[in-house]
């Protein structure tokens, strides 16, 4: 009597299928060219140079360049969670935080308290001997530190609109 012939079947491992995507984040391009975005990239840029201009010279001898230095870097630092939150559309993931008020609220603290930041910057410039390296990296970072707060002015302005009218409809 023949026995049946037992075929032993390897079974390979499943490929992944690379054209369907699992990622939860989704990656807004036409963010970056809204006006919010734009001006997000313009905060990010220019603040980044207040506090690099600042960091590259002798600072910490002036209290004041302290302080110009602590809150550039805190409002970039959230500038950057904020346009990496509006990019990958986790604002639209998370519905219970009040995306909207917080943004207004972070835009106008950090217009107000950049236009300070902006001034003890332009007066400590007065400090240091005209033509140094700190007299120019001062001077140059008190002009990023205006546009900075231009910028926030105007992300304080979108985020009241969009405020306003979220509040209107509900």
């Amino acid at each position: 009597m023949e026995r049946p012939v037992a075929v032993s079947v390897r079974r390979s491992p499943s490929l992944p299928d690379y054209n369907t995507s699992t990622s939860t984040l989704a990656f807004d391009q036409h963010f970056t060219t809204t006006l919010k975005g734009i001006l997000l990239q313009a905060e990010i840029i220019c603040g980044m140079l207040v506090w690099i201009l600042v960091g590259g010279t002798d600072y910490f001898h002036l209290p004041a360049l302290c302080w110009v230095m602590f809150l550039s870097i805190l409002f970039w630092i959230l500038t950057v969670s904020l346009f990496i939150i509006y990019l990958t559309g986790v604002h639209n993931r998370i519905p219970h935080v009040p995306w909207t008020t917080l943004s207004l609220c972070i835009n106008c603290i950090a217009t107000a308290l950049y236009l300070v930041t902006a001034v003890v910057d332009a007066l400590s410039v007065n400090q240091d001997v005209r033509g140094r390296h700190n007299y120019n990296c001062w001077a140059a970072s008190a002009f990023f530190a205006f546009l900075t707060t231009l910028c926030y002015a105007g992300s304080s302005y979108l985020s009241y609109r969009t405020w306003k009218t979220t509040e209107e409809e509900q």
